[in-house]
């Protein structure tokens, strides 16, 4: 899950919103100051019920983002590296590059999460009940506290991938010492479970909830496939073990000189190799990636006059991998990189060659784990 926008760095970790995190406040902010407000607080004026709202949503969401970032700074002091953390319509999720180095460490970033709303739920509901306030102030602190601690029920569940589920997959691993098996058996859990939301709220489609329906289905799909898609990383995770990304790079690569014309770009090097993406290189050094997309983008009419350097992925904006790093690390970033490759330098910045998706993919397919084997360029 990648971020839309970008609102800064907390401890030096950036947090960013997805879009459907905007339709989700929306959504929220309706219900409570429709429904929700007026029901657990009758009396008040409708302007009461929004600005109850508007002052909800935003802490709520901040407690979810507080959340996060309480695994994500157990993630740092595991010395797990934090790509981010993204608000979304599931509320948040920290992403973490590469993967738990141990069972101990798996729990004690799930748990780290909850841990937080828990105390955040409790001060929620200790405040309203034990201090005087306006009602308008004690019934929001009240639905913060109640939704903090619900979905903490909700999230503590056994169902992967969600904190319940992880802690699940790190007691089957420190009991099994295998995280393959343990993913496998916890993520059966997270499927099951997302199954029998899927069917539930079916049935409360069909017998006239369907508002509530529809979100189980939803709940319940989300659930189905994130759990399939971990499996499927440490499936993954366990084919490429050992490999380095020297041995599913392409050396030596098809590259392209910045200076060059969009038309001889076309021209001299596209269709000659027809490959979809080039390094594009300065002095021989690379400056970006350039693919057959960006100039396919540019206006037929300047493909003469307009630079292959104007239009290029910079360097500082694509996936740039060592030789010697492990692949198993280095493919979940590249699924992650929005045009699926990497350049990759040696020590001193020259380029070493270029790893595509597609060449990962191809390891995995065909379980070929002889590095002398090469793997052939994309097309």
């Amino acid at each position: 899950m990648t971020s839309t926008f970008r609102l800064g760095r907390v401890a030096g970790i950036e947090i960013g919103i997805h879009w459907s995190w905007l339709v989700v406040v929306a959504l929220i902010t309706w219900s409570l100051a429709g429904g929700v407000f007026p029901e657990t607080n009758p009396g008040l004026s409708d302007a009461t019920y929004l600005a109850m709202a508007l002052v909800a949503v935003p802490v709520f969401f901040a407690t979810l983002l507080l959340h996060e970032l309480g695994h994500a700074l157990q993630a740092q002091r595991e010395h797990m590296q934090i790509d981010g953390i993204t608000l979304w319509v599931f509320g948040g999720v920290a992403r973490f590059a590469g993967h738990f180095p141990s069972a101990g460490a798996e729990f004690r970033i799930a748990i780290a999460g909850p841990l937080v709303t828990l105390v955040l739920g409790i001060a929620f509901l200790a405040t309203s009940v034990l201090v005087p306030l306006p009602a308008a102030v004690d019934g929001t602190l009240h639905w913060l506290g109640y939704i903090n601690l619900l979905l903490l029920a909700f999230n503590l569940l056994p169902a992967f991938p969600l904190d319940g589920g992880r802690v699940l997959r790190s007691a089957l691993w420190a009991r099994r010492h295998d995280e393959r098996e343990a993913t496998r058996l916890a993520a059966g859990f997270g499927r099951g479970f997302g199954q029998m939301l899927i069917i539930g709220g079916l049935l409360l489609a069909i017998t006239g909830a369907v508002i509530g329906g529809i979100w189980f289905v939803f709940i319940g799909w989300f659930l189905v496939a994130a759990a399939e898609a971990e499996a499927a990383e440490v499936t993954a995770r366990a084919a490429l073990a050992g490999l380095r990304v020297a041995d599913a790079m392409i050396p030596h690569p098809v590259t392209v000189d910045g200076e060059r014309s969009i038309q001889a770009f076309v021209d001299d090097v596209f269709l000659h190799h027809r490959h979809t993406a080039y390094p594009v290189v300065d002095d021989g050094r690379p400056t970006g990636l350039v693919t057959f997309r960006d100039a396919a983008g540019v206006a037929r009419s300047a493909w003469a006059t307009e630079h292959v350097a104007d239009h290029r992925h910079r360097l500082r904006d694509i996936l740039v991998l060592a030789p010697d790093q492990p692949l198993e690390d280095a493919w979940p970033a590249l699924l992650s990189d929005p045009v699926r490759r990497a350049l990759v330098t040696d020590a001193e910045g020259r380029l070493a060659g270029l790893l595509s998706s597609t060449d990962v993919m191809r390891i995995l397919e065909l379980g070929d784990r002889q590095p002398e084997a090469g793997v052939p360029a994309p097309k």
